[in-house]
């Protein structure tokens, strides 16, 4: 006689038990919950307060054309802004899956590739949908063609940067070495993300819905990877 008890799959059920899984598994769904929740406010635009608030803290105050700081510091933020950029990041993808792929890792490497293609065409579809207009309350420091929500830059640089920090970082046996890439690939993403904001070409609640979702996907590629692709023990 059963007992009428749910019962996970053996290996459903051990998988579960390892260390970090229940952790990641609720920072995809709160990720999800936050994008869904900026999402509803930004299509009923109450976010408008908060997004030209921190916008035009970023600007001198009485001229909307001149951002905070000095031109060098105008010149950073474009170069932080091209970190997110898609033939770089493109480029960073393929260097990064052919590395995982030289050093035997072959279905962490076409699992990279597989995350950041699809998740590219997931933000196509995001933009088209939402159709959100860029700022025009400053003017933009550098050029744009697309819809604004969410960022492309923050959710791609997310995804992108996280994803193949945790791919290399899995590569490697010393858990320092891991640490500090992981640490790297989470600045990058923050900074190229703040520069859209300073440069003007994106609201604020572009670039943390971007964040959001880049970074669901990249810890949903962990998950994934943690599975097919065992991981040699720290040292």
């Amino acid at each position: 006689m059963t007992s009428g008890r749910f019962h996970l799959p053996r290996w459903a059920d051990s998988w579960l038990k390892k260390p970090l899984i229940p952790a990641l598994v609720m920072a995809i769904l709160g990720s999800c919950w936050f994008f869904i929740e900026i999402a509803e406010e930004v299509k009923e635009q109450e976010t408008r307060h908060f997004d030209e608030t921190v916008l035009l803290a970023m600007r001198e105050p009485g001229n909307t054309a001149d951002p905070i700081g000095s031109p060098r510091v105008e010149e950073i933020a474009r170069d932080l802004t091209a970190l997110g950029g898609f033939i770089l990041l493109t480029g960073i993808t393929l260097t990064a899956c052919s590395f995982a792929l030289f050093t035997g890792r072959a279905r962490l490497a076409g699992l990279g590739l597989v995350s950041v293609a699809v998740g590219s065409s997931f933000l196509s579809l995001l933009k088209h949908g939402f159709d959100r207009p860029r700022p025009a309350l400053v003017e933009h420091g550098t050029w744009v063609y697309s819809s604004s929500f969410p960022s492309g830059h923050s959710m791609m640089s997310a995804l992108v940067y996280l994803t193949l920090g945790i791919l290399l970082a899995r590569t490697q046996t010393k858990k320092r070495v891991r640490i500090f890439i992981v640490f790297i690939s989470v600045l990058t993403t923050l900074l190229v993300g703040v520069s859209r904001v300073y440069l003007g070409v994106h609201w604020p609640t572009d670039v943390l819905a971007g964040w959001a979702l880049g970074g669901a996907w990249a810890i949903l590629f962990w998950l994934v990877a943690m599975k097919i692709d065992p991981q040699p023990p720290a040292r």
